[in-house]
């Protein structure tokens, strides 16, 4: 009977003094009276940790020193993102500071050979290419390079593919037949090696300020009140043959922020987004 009283004493006291060290864990220390508590531990501040940002996204732009892709290398540039860019000419001419933070390649996107090397790293693609001559030509610039790239990017395994092309005008789809169908062969192209990453954008006429030789053209005294205009005429433009006409253009700086954002917004939906589309999504906040 004595040794089980002792060892209810012992056991009694072993769970006391867990009790204590246990409290005292928790930043309060008890004594042995019960019915007294000391009071709180003082918690020192965390030390700071200096966790490096991740690690930026890299955008590559086909046709960065052109009207449109330099615009859309100095949105990028202003979003925080690595910028390069890929053109048969390499560095812009032009003499902004903002160029000299962009990665200058020269290549022909005719030549698979001369540029795949400046898809190394890269999270997305935005092809601004583009031009006008001879059927043949227009088919090759605006449909064959285009489709190289794209077909270059998915093998590389690039997420997103955002390709600048162009609104139907109608009549001048048949004047400019090889011009539309080589957008149209490259639009074909990225739905099908992007599905859930390609993005198209589909502007009229696209005005700012263009540099040509070193002469400044302000396109904006002409675009920008045809946009105010005609931005609120949508209903012309389903008109049978003449409604292509009433298509509103789009300044450049618009163009260039939502390809951006299409080209880095994982939640941005993939497919074709028409002119009105292109301006509903600049004047949303990402």
């Amino acid at each position: 009977m004595r040794t089980i009283v002792s060892r209810l004493i012992n056991s009694r006291s072993s769970v006391s003094r867990l009790s204590a060290i246990t409290a005292s864990g928790n930043g309060r220390y008890l004594s042995t009276d019960s019915n007294k508590v000391d009071e709180p531990l003082k918690v020192e501040e965390a030390e700071t940790v200096n966790v490096p940002p991740p690690p930026s996204e890299k955008l590559l732009v086909l046709g960065g020193n052109g009207f449109v892709g330099s615009h859309v290398c100095r949105e990028a540039l202003d979003r925080g993102l690595t910028v390069a860019s890929l053109s048969r000419s390499g560095r812009s001419s032009l003499r902004d500071s903002w160029a000299n933070n962009v990665i200058w390649h020269q290549g022909n996107l005719l030549s698979s050979d001369s540029w795949k090397e400046a898809l190394d790293g890269v999270t997305a693609v935005i092809s601004c290419v583009g031009g006008f001559g001879s059927n043949s030509y227009m088919y090759k610039i605006n449909g064959t390079a285009n489709i190289n790239a794209i077909r270059a990017a998915s093998e590389k395994g690039v997420k997103r593919f955002v390709y600048i092309s162009a609104a139907d005008f109608g009549v001048a789809n048949y004047l400019l037949q090889g011009y539309y169908e080589g957008k149209r062969a490259a639009e074909t192209e990225l739905l099908t090696r992007y599905p859930y990453g390609g993005v198209i954008l589909r502007p009229g006429f696209i005005y700012g300020t263009r540099t040509v030789g070193g002469m400044k053209l302000p396109l904006g005294v002409i675009g920008s009140p045809m946009e105010m205009v005609l931005q609120h005429a949508k209903p012309l433009s389903q008109l049978p043959l003449v409604g292509p006409l009433f298509t509103p253009p789009v300044n450049v700086t618009v163009v260039a922020k939502v390809a951006v954002r299409a080209a880095t917004d994982p939640v941005f939906p993939p497919g074709i987004v028409d002119v009105h589309g292109i301006l509903r999504y600049s004047q949303k906040s990402r």
